[in-house]
């Protein structure tokens, strides 16, 4: 999804994460006519609410759209809301869960549709920046309005990612990795919902002392515990500042030197000596782990927010969703939400370009921002309180950190394919005792050196 947008420096571990972090999803035929439905009522304000001197839009205007684990239902009701309001185009939905793939050689071709959702397999923006295939966005972005007539730029949390100085794609989704639980199941048995590291420990003991194993991770794909346990973890010790990170993902030798990597790395070894975590995450991926999950064989799971939605056909009525983003600070400390995004842009051989802009300035405004944390599970770029919204309450528990001052934001991290590789590998022997964190960091930071040559 989401997961997220993911790479821009190592797309191969980019495609990995995206592939896993949407596992399941329902098909979607793909290049299928938009539905012609009768005007709805958002639809209706949506027609008289168009930017002043916004022209009629008509022609052929097409949409590519990844369907994974955030599903389609948004983008249903949202395409249906701009037909309504511009009855002169004709729609052409491109979707699915391989749509990426299946559009490939038309992006090649210099044939591509006029609006993309980069998320998902076989789509990575700064390789389609690169390739001159997205549209420069910066000055237009400078003073575009939604159709609300508010400025795009002030109602983003997080502002779009620039490539030396120029804008070419727009942060639509906002998650952030975490840790989940089961607020029914901690109710029923009077266990508090943990605060911080101390909290943690503490919970875990009565958890495990009830005959559940108090942790579960994604063993096969590493990323998910690294994302919502080391990367918190590493902010944290590091006096909440997450430019260690970003310097750790620019390859900065020195960086990898912080001690504050060893007082994170620390934290999954407290876990591992406890007997906290499950044996049989090492070998497991995704799906298997939160489908214990949801069986109360686990009480957390590391995961992104497109949990919830992408199991949904296998989450017990009883079950109620709870969300952290960190659970590893100390005493005292300010959760740190270790974030990803997944972006809107416009085809550089867009042929309605016209159409592409107006839908741009159609789904940045707070009314789709409240629809997409309902229908997708996940929280809006978009400011503003969805507390009154129909969207879950996990969604809105993670909307309030999210927009906290008690919240350390971390911006999207990436970090180069061969690098994540080795971080990701060298987590699990960590998890299961075979290495120390000093040879964690070691494993690593090899790697890290051949990058630089």
């Amino acid at each position: 999804m989401n997961m997220k947008k993911w790479s821009t420096m190592g797309l191969a571990a980019s495609m990995v994460l995206v592939a896993a972090g949407c596992g399941k999803a329902t098909p979607t035929e793909t290049t299928k006519p938009a539905a012609t439905t009768a005007p709805t009522a958002a639809a209706t304000t949506a027609a008289t609410a168009t930017p002043t001197g916004a022209k009629k839009l008509t022609g052929d205007f097409e949409i590519q759209y990844f369907v994974g684990g955030y599903g389609d239902k948004w983008w249903k009701k949202v395409i249906a809301d701009f037909q309504a309001a511009n009855p002169d185009l004709k729609i052409k939905e491109s979707a699915g869960p391989k749509i990426n793939e299946q559009m490939k050689p038309r992006w090649i071709a210099g044939n591509p549709p006029d609006f993309v959702y980069i998320d998902g397999p076989e789509l990575f923006d700064r390789q389609m920046v690169t390739d001159g295939q997205l549209e420069d966005l910066t000055d237009w972005l400078k003073d575009a309005k939604n159709v609300d007539g508010d400025k795009i730029l002030d109602l983003l949390a997080q502002q779009p990612p620039q490539y030396d100085g120029k804008i070419y794609n727009i942060p639509f989704v906002m998650s952030s990795w975490g840790i989940f639980y089961d607020k029914a199941l901690f109710k029923d048995k009077g266990w508090a919902e943990p605060k911080d590291f101390e909290d943690f420990l503490k919970v875990s003991d009565t958890i495990k002392a009830a005959g559940i194993n108090p942790f579960i991770h994604t063993g096969k794909y590493p990323y998910y515990i690294n994302g919502s346990v080391l990367f918190p973890a590493i902010v944290s010790a590091n006096n909440n500042d997450y430019k260690l990170l970003q310097d750790m993902a620019a390859n900065n030798l020195d960086a990898w030197k912080s001690p504050a990597i060893l007082k994170g790395l620390d934290k999954i070894v407290q876990l591992r000596d406890k007997g906290f975590i499950d044996k049989a995450s090492v070998q497991i991926n995704h799906t298997d782990s939160q489908s214990l999950f949801l069986q109360h064989k686990d009480a957390f799971i590391p995961n992104g927010l497109w949990l919830p939605n992408e199991m949904a056909k296998d989450v017990p009525a009883s079950f109620d969703f709870g969300f952290i983003p960190s659970i590893t600070q100390d005493k005292g400390g300010k959760v740190v939400a270790n974030t990803s995004t997944s972006t809107f842009a416009i085809a550089k051989k867009a042929k309605n370009k016209d159409a592409a802009k107006a839908f741009m300035q159609f789904v940045f405004s707070k009314t789709q921002a409240s629809q997409w944390a309902e229908l997708s599970g996940a929280p809006s770029n978009i400011k503003g309180d969805i507390s009154s919204s129909k969207a879950p309450n996990f969604v809105k528990d993670a909307a309030k950190f999210l927009s906290s001052p008690d919240t350390v934001v971390v911006p999207t991290v990436s970090f180069a394919a061969d690098v994540d590789k080795a971080m990701q590998d060298a987590t699990v022997a960590l998890t299961i005792g075979t290495i120390k964190p000093e040879e964690w960091v070691k494993r690593v930071t090899d790697v890290v050196a051949k990058q630089k040559k």
